[in-house]
């Protein structure tokens, strides 16, 4: 088996055997990989890795917000379809424009993110693991399911 084949069939099994968190863990990660893909072609003036980054960057962000769930709670919904809408359009700019600083910033939102996500993903392994932290099963404005009440904005 060479390289490429071992990794692809790695890469496979891990996706088929993540959590629905940990999936949207790895979209972040793909996202953030791939903007900074594109911002190294742009300073590097490889207008064509730019390009092939920010276009799969965005591609993810349409799929992590098209995951979004209003039914849970449509106003914290709104707000992180919001957010996804922004970094798109910030990266179809920085693309058009040549702008470092657009790219740049959407890498800080998408890193800022990844960082709130494992923190959440940490929490509820620990409720998870706490005896007699038992509490009513919800679903995440993301669509993941977790064993605690949906989370609000204010708490």
């Amino acid at each position: 088996m060479n390289t490429e084949t071992t990794l692809n069939t790695y890469l496979r099994s891990k996706v088929m055997s993540a959590s629905p968190e940990q999936l949207r863990l790895m979209l972040i990660e793909g996202a953030i990989k791939f903007c900074y893909q594109g911002l190294d072609g742009l300073e590097r003036k490889d207008y064509e890795r730019m390009c092939d980054g920010f276009s799969r960057c965005r591609n993810i962000l349409l799929e992590l917000s098209s995951s979004v769930r209003p039914d849970v709670d449509a106003e914290l919904a709104k707000q992180v379809s919001g957010l996804y809408t922004f970094m798109y359009l910030h990266l179809v700019d920085a693309g058009f424009e040549r702008d470092r600083i657009k790219a740049r910033k959407v890498i800080d939102l998408l890193e800022y993110e990844r960082e709130t996500w494992v923190k959440l993903m940490d929490k509820l392994e620990e409720e998870r693991r706490t005896p007699g932290s038992a509490a009513p099963t919800s679903t995440s404005p993301t669509g993941q399911m977790s064993s605690r009440p949906a989370l609000s904005v204010q708490g």
